[in-house]
């Protein structure tokens, strides 16, 4: 959860790029947010604490406040561009190859994205996206999309809900507490490739790097507030110089213990408590079996 009420960079948040294009409001207690594709690529993120990919259920909710928008504010680039927010690999986002306008250069993303009408000879109006891009940076989900632009100085509740077992990222928007919409559910298809984030971002793209007919531009200016992530216990297990080591993401000020059976039906404490830190964690067992044992993580009680 995040709501602004301190410093975020105090507790976790970083930014890449253009840092004075993301600023804390302490007297509103909000994220004032400039996107604006003439600058470098630039991103206020929040580490997961773990990778997720798409073999794992997770989403966000967030409230958004938009008190200005202008797409193809550059005339070299006059159609539209997205301002967006969702799930990144963050080394990825950062590299000087990730290119998001085009097509085939932005690997591993799950990002809700409004596209406004510029118009002029734009005739086919604002859209909103929710989309979903693998490793390789050229298979994309389909769908997630809708013909709705949003409006200003009003309050979307926006979430992103994705479910691995059917592999479908939905999208549902509120204004000011009513349905908006809908926007279509976006689905994985049989030649995806997976992917994996590791951050939650508010995404400020570079309109550098487009087919030059299609290419597009924006400037924006709102607010960020009420951030809610879900994730998945992802816990990855491995033996390294005779100690066996459980990796998991933390809830912060969570006890945990690392549990060790060999037969189902006795489980031991190996190690624990160990208090979480909102982040990734690690607990070992010093002396593991000679022969095999299973492992689990608890959470909380003695």
């Amino acid at each position: 959860m995040e709501d602004f009420t301190a410093n975020p960079l105090d507790h976790g948040w970083v930014t890449r790029g253009d840092a004075s294009l993301f600023r804390w409001n302490s007297s509103s207690g909000k994220l004032a947010v400039t996107w604006d594709s003439s600058t470098a690529n630039s991103y206020f993120a929040r580490p997961l604490g773990s990778v997720i990919s798409d073999q794992h259920d997770f989403g966000v909710t967030f409230d958004l406040l938009l008190e200005d928008f202008q797409a193809g504010i550059n005339p070299a680039k006059p159609n539209p561009f997205q301002l967006a927010a969702g799930f990144v690999r963050l080394e990825h986002a950062v590299s000087p190859s990730f290119a998001r306008g085009s097509g085939a250069d932005a690997p591993n993303l799950v990002e809700f994205s409004f596209f406004p009408d510029p118009g002029g000879t734009w005739i086919w109006g604002p859209s909103l996206m929710a989309t979903m891009i693998d490793w390789t940076g050229t298979n994309w989900s389909s769908g997630g999309f809708a013909p709705l632009g949003l409006t200003v100085n009003e309050v979307f509740r926006i979430t992103l809900s994705y479910t691995a077992a059917d592999r479908t990222l939905r999208t549902t928007l509120t204004r000011g507490g009513i349905l908006y919409g809908p926007v279509a559910d976006a689905q994985l298809g049989s030649e995806f490739r997976g992917f994996q984030v590791d951050h939650f971002a508010i995404c400020s793209y570079s309109d550098a790097g487009q087919d030059p007919f299609y290419s597009g531009s924006i400037i924006a200016h709102g607010q960020i507030d009420n951030i809610s992530i879900a994730l998945p216990l992802v816990l990855i297990g491995r033996l390294d110089q005779g100690v066996w080591q459980a990796t998991f993401s933390s809830k912060a000020d969570v006890a945990y213990y690392l549990e060790r059976t060999t037969d189902w039906a006795t489980w031991v404490a190996v190690a624990g408590p160990v208090t979480g830190n909102g982040g990734e964690l690690s607990v070992t067992d010093p002396n593991p079996p000679a022969d095999q044992a299973f492992y689990r993580v608890r959470a909380g009680g003695q």
